[in-house]
């Protein structure tokens, strides 16, 4: 665990600065209820806090990820880091190890890595959520440590999109895709590109990113809604603006119900305030070993 980067290569300050855009991006409308999971105390506009600068960063962010992301390259990671021959540790040391991933400039807030988990997995209990629900909470982001290990931020998080198809044009940034080698491939420029019609969703590749790898860490020990929560939890394009059905079965459809239940505590569970990690510790080790053993591979 020595040497590790405090953060993470690329043209954002930080990852928080991706989270808090995609917040802006699907900002609860003004006619809806406000999440139970939203911090009380903060307006829906105050999820807005990036100035011109922080704009470039995710505007220069977006274009790298639409341009690298092939599904060549897709193959090639899941290739590398699938095996999870890296190392052995438990989930709360994961979080742990994590935490070496310093945000120096979140707009929203200053907390630590584990605080963030801990606010999500707090607002799922609150709202009494089942408890594999709220375990899931607490780990779906624990996929970044891909940033510890040298992988750049367009590689680790970013809206998911299928790769090896015709790109939606709902896609967040869809231009820049242009610049993407993969545009040159006729056959993956057509709608189903190399899969079939309602082939379902485990035989198509996802870019590549935290919420594949976390799925793979963890789906040996969790329920399959909780797989479809870690798996599809930034696949934006079809869980909040309703494409790729096509490329869906329907277990998938009726599955996608848990990620847009998800979708709300990982969005809107932000806040200043600080969780005590410590004090709640007990609770959250208890519950990960009802599912966990005490290491896992990654």
């Amino acid at each position: 665990m020595k040497n590790q980067p405090s953060t993470s290569p690329g043209p954002l300050r930080n990852l928080e600065e991706w989270d808090d855009f995609v917040k802006d991006r699907y900002a609860v409308t003004e006619s809806a209820a406000t999440p139970v999971t939203a911090n009380p105390n903060k307006k829906k506009e105050e999820f807005r806090n990036h100035d011109a600068q922080a704009r470039a960063c995710v505007k220069e962010f977006y274009r790298l990820n639409h341009t690298c992301q092939t599904r060549d390259f897709v193959l090639q990671k899941k290739k590398e880091f699938l095996p999870r021959d890296r190392m052995k540790m438990g989930v709360w040391e994961a979080m742990q190890y994590l935490n070496q991933l310093v945000d120096d400039s979140d707009p929203d807030t200053d907390l630590s890595q584990i605080e963030h988990l801990l606010q999500t997995a707090e607002a799922a209990r609150r709202d009494e959520r089942p408890r594999w629900f709220v375990l899931s909470a607490l780990i779906h982001d624990l996929g970044k440590v891909l940033c510890l290990w040298g992988e750049p931020q367009w590689a680790v998080v970013g809206d998911t999109f299928p790769v090896g198809c015709a790109w939606s044009d709902k896609i967040v940034f869809h231009e820049f895709f242009q610049a993407n080698p993969d545009s040159c491939v006729p056959e993956y420029q057509t709608r189903l590109g190399v899969y079939e019609e309602q082939c379902g969703l485990d035989k198509v590749d996802l870019s590549w990113g935290h919420d594949e790898y976390i799925y793979h860490v963890a789906k040996d020990y969790l329920h399959e809604e909780a797989h479809y929560m870690l798996r599809y939890h930034s696949f934006y394009p079809a869980h909040r603006e309703g494409e790729y059905q096509y490329l869906m079965s329907d277990h998938d459809r009726e599955m996608f119900c848990w990620v847009r239940e998800f979708s709300q505590y990982d969005l809107y569970s932000k806040s200043s305030e600080r969780p005590d990690a410590e004090a709640l510790r007990p609770f959250y080790e208890d519950l990960i070993r009802e599912y966990f053993p005490a290491k896992i591979a990654w």
